[in-house]
């Protein structure tokens, strides 16, 4: 079933609720925290590759307290082990049982900060819950509930002692985009209010946990067109076609963006997806999927640039009317 108009007004208000009641905690970041609500909303994953001092935990912590969630952070080092992130299994001598000690994953929001500077080992650990939301541990499942969101950190500028992410996790992130520094009057607010040392303290909430995933369930019934579908598919084709790619946006990329796509079009009160949803998301969902060939790369090739030429080569179909 097919979300109607209605659904879709009530759903961009309560989507402006929470980006504006974020944007209490995340001064003048009102665009990147619609990417990150769009992605918690498409049941995705967000990766920030941003310089420290930025708002990472707070942006974290003011979502988890909007939505009635928990969160944990994980600070990633190389002697983190993979038991560190999932949990453990412990035998308790009183009950005579082995007894499952859930780890800090089991959180609706997970910031992994700092993912880069942990093993490949503790790193793989991260791959099943984030593709399946849920954690197998001797060989037993245990559901991560939901809403889960991994929201994981990367220093693009101290790369000594870190580990490169692989390719197949990066292809689990659904958005990868920056906080980047607030703009002037931003920054002059925050310095005002420097007394409050976390302002996601004073965050209320506005809804639950249980009306997070009934949003999340609501978007996915947005529709898309097959000719916005085949358009997509041309993308990602022309993309891996590209000589200065090695790998180019994969089916899974392909899906994350109509996944995302629904949710973006939903936040501004639309049933259905339009070209230029794609077109907006395209950078944040697809450029950290692209593997550039070393000697394109050399040449000053970049995947932003790669996409752009995509765009600009691929025709996009006329927009229709609402369904």
């Amino acid at each position: 079933m097919t979300m109607t108009t209605e659904q879709a007004e009530w759903f961009a208000g309560t989507f402006d609720k929470l980006v504006a009641n974020v944007g209490q905690a995340v001064l003048g970041k009102d665009h990147v925290i619609r990417l990150t609500f769009t992605a918690m909303l498409a049941e995705g994953h967000v990766l920030f590759e941003d310089a420290p001092g930025t708002g990472k935990t707070m942006l974290a912590r003011a979502m988890a307290a909007t939505v009635q969630g928990s969160n944990n952070r994980i600070q990633f080092t190389p002697d983190l082990l993979p038991s560190d992130v999932t949990g453990v299994t412990i035998y308790d001598q009183k009950t005579q049982k082995f007894e499952f000690h859930k780890g800090p994953i089991f959180n609706n929001i997970v910031l992994a900060d700092e993912i880069n500077r942990a093993s490949p080992k503790t790193q793989s650990a991260l791959l099943e819950v984030m593709e399946e939301s849920r954690v197998t541990v001797d060989g037993v499942t245990y559901e991560a509930g939901r809403p889960f969101m991994v929201m994981a950190t990367q220093n693009p500028i101290e790369q000594a002692g870190t580990y490169r992410l692989p390719e197949a996790q990066l292809d689990r992130f659904l958005i990868k985009t920056s906080i980047g520094y607030p703009d002037h009057a931003s920054t002059v607010q925050l310095l005002g209010g420097s007394n409050l040392k976390d302002r996601s303290k004073e965050i209320s909430a506005v809804i639950t946990t249980q009306a997070v995933a009934d949003m999340a369930d609501l978007a996915a019934t947005v529709h898309v067109d097959t000719a916005v579908l085949e358009y997509i598919s041309r993308l990602c084709e022309e993309t891996r076609n590209a000589p200065e790619t090695r790998l180019g946006v994969s089916v899974r990329g392909a899906i994350a963006m109509v996944r995302a796509a629904k949710v973006w079009a939903a936040g501004q009160g639309r049933n259905f997806v339009l070209p230029d949803d794609i077109k907006e998301l395209a950078a944040v969902v697809w450029t950290h999927r692209f593997v550039m060939d070393p000697e394109a790369e050399f040449s000053g090739a970049t995947p932003e640039a790669v996409l752009a030429r995509v765009l600009s080569d691929i025709a996009a179909p006329q927009q229709r009317a609402a369904v």
